[in-house]
């Protein structure tokens, strides 16, 4: 199975340090949580296609040579005169540990044209999508509409929300929208920083069950170092994570999904789906997470099908 995804596109300004004046540093890395998914999959072996949307811009055009060099179709990424190509300024501090303040106002990646990206979606056998495109009025009916379109036409639909405050007009809206479209998936993730936010639960157990509640078939909690909870109908358990020395942890959610996900498509979905394999696959996302978050960049510290072996 393909796994196609929609959303932003963006360029993270992430810091990278300080010159002699202590001036921060930045470099310019292509991401974008629906983007970062498609490249993770990918990487793993799995064909992937992008829907989204770039300014007509330097900046677009490196994240157009980006999903290319890493195999990703890109004929859906559309190219816009209306913005220029989005900005997240991302800070790292001593732990590895983020912060973003974005440069969307708007930016191109709400300027989705509708009609192309349901064109884009009639066929998607996987569809992903993320909350940050949900943020922006001006295309979240698109995404909502396309999650639908692909839903009716029998795609298997994945979520991952992304919780960024500065985005939102308050919290109480990000709550109301990023819960609107749960029952339109069948595999959602969630940190544990977003259980509340998702389900009015704190303890991974109880979100995991609450998602299940709103009509999600298989719902994963990421527990950062302590790796994975996951629940599927009856069954459920705690897949541990792998140790080591954190570099950038820009990235690592996208590679846990990407690479979960990607085992669901090599798999064909979640028919037949056994308890057993559902470990399998998080031991697997968790390894692949754990490789990104020990190395810097999001895309470049992506493991290859190489580093990894499927128990």
């Amino acid at each position: 199975m393909r796994i196609m995804t929609i959303g932003e596109i963006l360029i993270d300004m992430t810091q990278t340090g300080t010159d002699a004046n202590g001036n921060a540093i930045f470099a310019a890395i292509p991401g974008g949580a629906p983007a970062n998914l498609a490249v993770a999959a990918r990487k793993l072996g799995v064909e992937t296609a992008f829907v989204g949307c770039v300014g007509n811009d330097p900046f677009g055009a490196i994240l157009k040579t980006t999903l290319l060099r890493y195999g990703v179709d890109a004929d859906g990424l559309q190219v816009t005169d209306r913005a220029d190509t989005t900005l997240a300024v991302v800070t790292v501090d001593a732990h590895g540990e983020r912060s973003f303040t974005f440069c969307r106002k708007p930016g191109a990646d709400t300027q989705i044209d509708r009609a192309r990206a349901l064109e884009a979606v009639s066929h998607a056998e996987i569809l992903h999508f993320g909350s940050v495109s949900l943020a922006a009025a001006a295309c979240r009916d698109t995404i909502v509409s396309a999650v639908r379109r692909a839903k009716e036409n029998g795609a298997l639909i994945t979520y991952d929300p992304n919780y960024r405050a500065s985005l939102w007009n308050s919290e109480a809206e990000a709550i109301e929208i990023m819960r609107s479209v749960l029952p339109l998936c069948d595999v959602v993730k969630l940190s544990e920083e977003e259980t509340r936010l998702l389900t009015g639960r704190e303890r991974a157990e109880e979100a995991a069950q609450a998602l299940l509640d709103r009509g999600v078939k298989l719902a994963l909690v990421t527990l950062g170092a302590n790796g994975a909870y996951w629940r599927y109908g009856p069954d459920s358990g705690t897949v541990p994570g792998f140790r080591v020395k954190v570099a950038d942890t820009n990235g690592a959610g996208d590679t846990f999904f990407g690479a979960f996900v990607s085992r669901i498509a090599k798999h064909g979905g979640l028919t037949g789906l056994t308890p057993e394999r559902i470990e399998r696959f998080v031991r697997y996302a968790n390894r692949a997470a754990s490789i990104t978050a020990s190395r810097p960049g999001a895309i470049p510290a992506m493991p290859t099908e190489d580093e990894l072996t499927e128990e």
